[in-house]
């Protein structure tokens, strides 16, 4: 048999043969494709329901946020032959505004002190920022705190961008302070972008809210503090029609926010704390006088709730939350607001919540406020399309 024929024969048979073959696979494909991309489909993104039930919740953690309704304390104050230098009252902002803050308290460090030591109190998120910060300039940082991570109320956190959730009353705030809130807000959200792409220490979810109906407009003197905003600095929240979402509800919203995983976040700030030659002490300071015997002259106070009975600031109060943290699920990564309840889709779990109490200083967890979140949240999964 001539060769050259022979193969050519194959070569053709074998087209032949494989269009047959994608032909027939195309048909059956094009049937499922629609099934599984039925989200896109439909004309909306692809939102996979959470798997939600009491046997799937494996923490319950109450923490306290350090509120103050005039906003967080940044300013300087002489003890003695020391300079203190106050950073700390943050509410539920303390996770964003850190970096911000931080930034606020290191120039205060160094306008007023020529000593390159530095005591900071405080281990929290707040804490380790500004021990960063003081770093990069030059200073010799020693941490003194009652406890580390994850022992801190700062692990207690949902770990959501929100740099106004109650940071202050604003009819009770000064009117400088707005300005003093976006520079600090600036300054946070450049730094953040630095994290993105390290091991998801930093990452942009989608955000939903979904509501029976739109909500009313925030009132300028709302004790949350909610009110302040930066536009333009996230992408805007946009309504989407019934057909692009999922939800049983008449009004739903998305928009893009950025998300921290907290205890890498933690973990990794801390380890390079110490790896840029800072010290970590375990030493409860409890009054003025533990503060007068540290061997520093320049202290920096973040230490949150735990300034209160130190230097007796009657202004700061906590304001507790409890979360409910569910097993990981990998499909899920998304964040979601409704009436009552909400979740965050974290590498550590999903964490459930939407309480906050004014004045609570009780830690214990409530089975009846979980439940409550968990019957919400179910009802609107069940109600989903899809």
């Amino acid at each position: 048999m001539d060769r050259r024929n022979f193969f050519q024969k194959a070569v053709v048979s074998g087209v032949g043969l494989s269009s047959g073959l994608l032909a027939s696979c195309n048909t059956s494909k094009s049937t499922t494709y629609a099934d599984k991309q039925f989200h896109i489909n439909r004309g909306y993104h692809q939102i996979p329901k959470l798997r939600l039930s009491m046997d799937r919740i494996v923490k319950e953690t109450v923490g306290l946020r350090p509120f103050r309704p005039s906003g967080p304390r940044i300013e300087t104050e002489k003890l003695g032959n020391k300079t203190i230098v106050h950073n700390y009252g943050h509410g539920g902002s303390g996770w964003s505004l850190s970096w911000g803050t931080g930034n606020m308290a290191r120039k205060l460090v160094m306008a007023t002190a020529t000593d390159r030591k530095v005591a900071l109190l405080g281990c929290g998120t707040v804490g380790i920022a500004t021990a960063r910060l003081l770093q990069e300039s030059g200073y010799e940082v020693t941490i003194y705190t009652k406890d580390v991570p994850p022992n801190v109320t700062s692990n207690l956190a949902t770990g959501t961008w929100s740099p106004a959730s109650r940071v202050c009353d604003p009819a009770v705030a000064k009117p400088e302070f707005k300005g003093i809130w976006e520079d600090a807000t600036m300054f946070s959200f450049k730094r953040f972008q630095f994290l993105l792409g390290m091991n998801d220490i930093a990452c942009w979810v989608e955000e939903y809210n979904v509501q029976n109906e739109a909500p009313q407009q925030r009132s300028e003197h709302s004790a949350g503090g909610e009110v302040y905003d930066i536009p333009g600095l996230l992408p805007e929240r946009m309504q989407l029609t019934r057909k692009e979402h999922p939800f049983a509800a008449d009004y739903v919203t998305r928009r893009s926010n950025l998300m921290f995983n907290i205890p890498t976040y933690l973990h990794h700030h801390l380890q390079d704390f110490l790896a840029f030659g800072g010290k970590v002490k375990i030493h409860e300071i409890k009054k003025l006088e533990d503060i007068d015997a540290l061997p520093e002259q320049v202290v920096v106070n973040c230490m949150g709730l735990g300034a209160k009975p130190v230097f007796n600031d009657e202004e700061l109060t906590p304001v507790s939350g409890q979360l409910s943290c569910l097993i990981p699920q990998s499909d899920l990564q998304y964040k979601l607001s409704t009436k009552g309840a909400n979740f965050i889709a974290r590498k550590d779990g999903i964490y459930l919540g939407s309480n906050g109490i004014v004045g609570n200083w009780d830690t214990t967890p409530s089975k009846e406020q979980t439940e409550k979140v968990v019957s919400i949240l179910q009802n609107l999964m069940e109600t989903m399309r899809g």
